[in-house]
């Protein structure tokens, strides 16, 4: 093993050198955690590995005190840092000792020093994230807008983009993930099936319900129906790349592509692009649904959440200025 310790997680001893485990056991034991969470768990533990190397202690196993020292010097170094990436952290170094082989008594991470410096940095930074601002219901008429008279395909897949990325609260990921073979269309609206979610480890999917509009120009239905037919789609990925000549790319949309439509639109409609990105779509539904009084588990149904923190959030931020006292006093 190395002075300062390996990147474990998803690739332990255990697994590995387990003569009893047979190779497809080992495979899928691989697949216990996600591409993406992985790719986060390296890059943390290798920016503490590198402070130990650099300060001549040992990551694997670490002492509760070595964490207890990074994490100071994390903050102390950049004033940015947010205590919810420390959290992170934290936890990216607690997954790799466990994949090691140590357990909860062993485990420098859950130490009582490591927990009370998390504490204090929570207090000091504070927990609050400053997300990007959400596209509202309202917001939707100006983006609308932008489309007037426009019939070209890249504008018909924008506009089917935006307001389907509203209506289903769609993740950026999810949102370009979407076949022909996942709509359904009937004489309400679009059901959309989501074979896997965020929330979703296990793979069961859900499927969420779009209705018809009543306002067509903000319609999501209408707008899918107007881009599949204009673009001749039967099956496959809904949204596609498009050439500067109007002709379709094989391929699916990626996900960054989503963020950059928002702030296209949003600048074409007046408002300052740096304050949108993908997710506004996502956030400005939640926001908007708790507006106009849908309940949290309504709300979560169409978001996917599986925790109500979040959506709560979203919660306190649409009834900010239905529940302030100031209205009782302008109205009597």
């Amino acid at each position: 093993m190395e002075p300062n310790g390996d990147f474990m997680i998803g690739s332990s001893q255990r697994m590995d050198g387990n003569e009893s485990l047979s190779a497809k056991s080992k495979v899928r034991l691989h697949r216990s955690k996600s591409d993406n969470t992985l790719r986060a768990y390296h890059a943390d533990w290798n920016d503490f590995a590198d402070w130990c190397r650099y300060h001549d202690v040992t990551a694997l196993p670490a002492t509760p005190e070595t964490i207890v020292n990074y994490l100071n010097d994390l903050t102390d170094v950049d004033a940015t840092v947010k205590a919810n990436t420390v959290a992170r952290r934290v936890t990216a170094i607690s997954e790799n000792h466990i994949a090691a082989g140590y357990d909860r008594e062993r485990n420098p991470a859950k130490d009582s020093l490591v927990r009370a410096t998390l504490s204090a940095i929570r207090r000091e930074r504070g927990t609050f994230q400053h997300g990007k601002a959400p596209i509202l219901y309202e917001t939707l008429y100006l983006l609308a807008d932008c489309f007037e008279g426009k019939d070209d395909i890249a504008s018909l897949r924008d506009r089917a983009l935006l307001f389907l990325g509203f209506a289903g609260a769609f993740r950026r990921s999810e949102l370009v993930n979407v076949r022909l073979e996942d709509l359904t269309f009937g004489p309400q609206g679009l059901t959309v099936f989501i074979p896997r979610a965020k929330g979703d480890q296990l793979g069961k999917g859900s499927t969420i319900a779009i209705p018809y509009a009543p306002e067509p120009s903000v319609c999501a239905v209408r707008a899918v129906k107007a881009w599949i037919e204009a673009a001749d789609l039967h099956t496959g990925p809904l949204f596609h790349p498009i050439t500067k000549t109007g002709t379709l790319r094989p391929t699916q949309l990626s996900d960054k592509s989503v963020a950059l439509t928002v702030k296209k639109y949003v600048a074409m409609a007046g408002l300052d692009p740096a304050e949108f990105a993908g997710h506004s779509l996502r956030r400005g539904f939640a926001t908007s649904a708790a507006q106009h009084n849908a309940d949290s588990l309504s709300i979560m149904r169409q978001t996917r959440h599986k925790s109500e923190k979040m959506v709560h959030r979203y919660i306190e931020q649409g009834n900010l200025f239905k529940e302030t006292p100031l209205n009782r006093i302008y109205n009597d």
